[in-house]
């Protein structure tokens, strides 16, 4: 059974949606604003968040800053205001794997929940083991879900690691922004170009340069990205 953590300090949202999503036959549990979030990852890091930006105190933001720079494998869904898209691409590049604006229907959140959840394959074991990748300097793991240099892990969220696993296994091919959100996110992708464009800035800080000075993630133009190749 999955668990989901749901974090917003609109008792009735929070009501509505535990239901919602207990009916799904998750384990929830709920937060009222950031310091309760905190307190319930440290607790018992869930395999989702649901996340209200818009918190009283300690922000969205924070909390989410806070679960990256601590490395909580947990993915985040977060509620942002309809036409706020400044929230959105912040919380993107924060290490936020989903969104859905204010207001929605319970059961679009749900269904981005289990998205969310059937596209991270820590939480269920693969049919067979797929062999690392060596990419330049980094090795690319599918089984453990993980990237390291010289043996040093280098912190992904499931969204980033899906991305560079895809574009680490075939270098030189040119993605789309479309390809790309399919493969992290599955068929029902329903973003925005800047969703995949603030990953990918999210990956290139991350990875650093190549040996030989190069991004290991090239820009096509009027196309989208590649993964750089030998």
């Amino acid at each position: 059974m999955a668990s989901v953590l749901v974090v917003d300090d609109e008792p009735q949202i929070v009501e509505v949606v535990a239901a919602y999503l207990r009916r799904e036959g998750y384990a929830v549990s709920t937060a009222a604003d950031g310091d309760q979030a905190l307190e319930r990852l440290r607790e018992a890091p869930p395999d989702l968040v649901v996340l209200d930006l818009m918190l009283p105190g300690r922000s969205g933001f924070d909390v989410l800053r806070e679960m990256r720079a601590a490395q909580l494998a947990s993915a985040v869904i977060m509620l942002t205001a309809r036409d706020d898209l400044v929230d959105r691409v912040t919380g993107l590049e924060l290490g936020a794997d989903d969104y859905v604006t204010k207001p929605f229907e319970p059961r679009e959140l749900v269904a981005r929940v289990g998205a969310v959840l059937r596209r991270s394959q820590a939480a269920r074991p693969a049919a067979a083991p797929e062999p690392a990748i060596e990419w330049f300097d980094l090795r690319v793991d599918p089984a453990a879900r993980d990237v390291r240099r010289g043996g040093e892990r280098i912190g992904l969220t499931r969204t980033e690691f899906d991305l560079v696993s895809a574009l680490a296994t075939q270098p030189g091919r040119a993605w789309s922004r479309e390809q790309l959100g399919r493969h992290a996110f599955g068929e029902d992708f329903d973003s925005f170009d800047r969703a995949i464009d603030s990953h990918v800035k999210n990956l290139r800080h991350k990875l650093g340069v190549r040996p030989d000075g190069g991004l290991y993630i090239e820009t096509v133009r009027g196309v989208g990205y590649r993964g750089a190749r030998r």
